[in-house]
């Protein structure tokens, strides 16, 4: 278990905001933990890791493709990985399958690698070619990923708590959703216990741009 979160807004000290929401859930990655940001956009991406597949260095998150292309956070394990390095070939720094997936990633695209890839993940990577962001969720959605606009920002988690670390972070309580936990005692997805805040569905890649507009969310192939 690892866990994730990120900020994308303008003004302000957003790697900062991105440490303190993965602190939050320092209980998801007690191993090492990091920050990648990029100022020119406003992005932040942060990382919780229980390192198990990699226990070096190598495995480190947030991860950076080779290209430079792409920026990548994961949460799970990809059971297939080895399959997917003997496909993909080249060299390796290490063994983690996060280290495969953005590999897969920059050669295949994400959806494609996703579709390749079994096992179960959530994730959030950011193209600095398109300057975009996507989310997503394996099929059966075993790993959880939130989502949502908090006073004009872009926030997302693993865990609700940690958008709570962001500055004035005030969205109430989704009456509806309220409902549905007492109906269900669960809120499904696509919403959260927060207004303006979601679940990313199961099978499902969200993808924002620089407008802060979610395009319809997609099922990879």
């Amino acid at each position: 278990m690892c866990g994730l979160a990120g900020i994308w807004a303008q003004g302000g000290d957003q790697a900062t905001i991105a440490r303190a929401m993965a602190d939050a859930i320092a209980h998801r990655g007690p191993d090492d933990s990091g920050v990648w940001a990029d100022p020119d956009t406003g992005v932040a991406l942060s990382h919780r890791r229980l390192a198990i597949l990699d226990l070096s260095s190598a495995g480190h998150q947030p991860m950076r493709s080779p290209c430079g292309r792409y920026v990548l956070v994961f949460n799970g394990e990809i059971y297939n990985h080895g399959d997917l390095r003997r496909d993909l070939g080249g060299d390796w720094r290490g063994t983690s399958d996060t280290e495969t997936l953005v590999h897969a990633i920059a050669r295949w695209g994400l959806a494609a690698a996703l579709e390749r890839a079994t096992g179960m993940f959530a994730l959030a990577l950011w193209d600095r070619a398109t300057r975009t962001l996507s989310l997503a969720r394996d099929r059966m959605g075993e790993k959880p990923l939130y989502y949502g606009w908090s006073d004009g920002r872009l926030v997302f988690a693993s865990e609700l708590k940690a958008l709570r670390k962001v500055p004035r972070f005030a969205n109430p309580v989704d009456p509806g959703a309220l409902a549905r936990y007492l109906r269900h005692n669960c809120v499904p997805a696509p919403w959260s216990i927060f207004t303006g805040v979601f679940k990313v569905a199961p099978a499902t890649i969200v993808t924002i741009d620089s407008s802060g507009r979610a395009a319809a969310p997609a099922t990879p192939p």
